[in-house]
């Protein structure tokens, strides 16, 4: 077994994608792996004409995904846009697998970062030594991308500086990248374009000026929109968390899940399932993404400290430090919840009683 806690996508399903390009008699844009048609197959999952099962890398609506495949099929970039949780990152990594063969091409936005990173940066022993030549250069990931015709990827774009950011703009327009120290010019190869994420609801983020929106088609990714639809993303993530971490817990139930998908969703949106009670929101996001962290810190507690099945002590601490961020009102508001609304369901007793213990 691999020792590396995570494949890249192309590689951890490589089986998958060869057996859409096996099945692929779609017609492909330049450079593409894949069809539009297998891109998404690959993404939605399904059963090929030979009975061969492709797994779903994202559950949800398809239109949604249609259009963001398709945006990379023009000369517009595509950016992700949601809140934390919602699979942007790891939708952006299966497009660029799929449709390049290649997830690595990859650019962290932050703060601190420079022009550098997204165009290229030198040696400074070889330009020393013998001053600017191509030699010299060390391309950023997305110059690899231009050069190679594939998807380059851009992660929390809107961390970056604003003047940073416009350095996109002629890039994305023209699709080329000069380099006026050598009197050069990259030019893109077909199959080029970006990828870009954004988090609508982060703290300390620059806007995007219109010129750069201009350049980019933008989706928005949405919390699942069913408890069920949730539940299933949550499942279908710890299954292979589960694998690639070896860690040595039974498969938790679907019912537990379900159970701290119901209290994530109720305190996330305000209100219970059945729309009778009102209930005060915690400062957290409580998303898709730290459902599946808590579901994972709880298998580990269990299979170290537990008789390996998932119970409600093992994910309540999971569960508190999921809530409380903003410690005095967000424990305010997870104690309430407990009391009116947790305390009186049939069968949340154990939930009720892990929580209390701890808070």
């Amino acid at each position: 077994m691999s020792e590396i806690i995570r494949q890249h996508a192309e590689l951890e399903f490589a089986e998958e994608l060869a057996a859409l390009k096996k099945a692929d008699t779609y017609p492909k844009p330049p450079n593409w792996e894949l069809s539009p048609w297998a891109v998404l197959r690959y993404l939605m999952g399904g059963a090929l004409d030979n009975g061969f099962e492709i797994s779903p890398k994202y559950i949800g609506n398809a239109r949604i995904m249609e259009i963001a495949i398709a945006t990379l099929a023009t000369d517009r970039a595509l950016l992700l846009i949601g809140i934390p949780g919602t699979g942007k990152s790891w939708v952006s990594e299966h497009l660029a697998a799929a449709v390049s063969g290649d997830s690595t091409l990859l650019v962290q936005g932050t703060a601190g970062i420079s022009e550098d990173a997204l165009r290229y940066s030198w040696n400074y022993a070889q330009l020393l030594a013998h001053g600017p030549s191509r030699d010299a250069m060390v391309p950023s990931p997305v110059m690899r991308a231009m050069r190679k015709g594939k998807i380059a990827r851009i992660e929390e774009l809107t961390r970056i500086p604003a003047d940073v950011q416009d350095s996109l703009i002629t890039l994305l327009s023209e699709k080329i990248m000069p380099v006026p120290e050598l009197d050069h010019e990259e030019q893109a190869l077909k199959g080029f374009n970006v990828i870009a994420t954004a988090n609508d609801r982060d703290q300390g983020i620059n806007e995007l000026s219109s010129a750069l929106k201009r350049r980019f088609n933008t989706v928005v990714l949405p919390l699942p929109a069913t408890l069920e639809e949730e539940a299933r993303i949550v499942e279908s993530r710890i299954s292979k968390i589960r694998k690639s971490l070896e860690i040595p817990a039974e498969k938790p139930a679907l019912a537990e899940i379900r159970r701290l998908v119901t209290i994530f969703r109720e305190l996330r949106e305000g209100r219970t399932q059945d729309g009778k009670s009102r209930l005060k929101t915690p400062s957290s996001t409580l998303s898709t993404a730290e459902a599946i962290s808590v579901v994972t810190h709880g298998l580990s507690l269990a299979a170290h400290f537990g008789d390996g099945e998932l119970k409600a002590h093992d994910m309540a601490g999971g569960l508190i430090g999921a809530v409380i961020k903003d410690s005095d009102r967000d424990k305010v508001i997870l104690e309430e919840y407990l009391e009116t609304i947790v305390k009186e369901r049939d069968d949340w007793a154990d939930i009720y009683r892990a929580c209390k213990e701890i808070l």
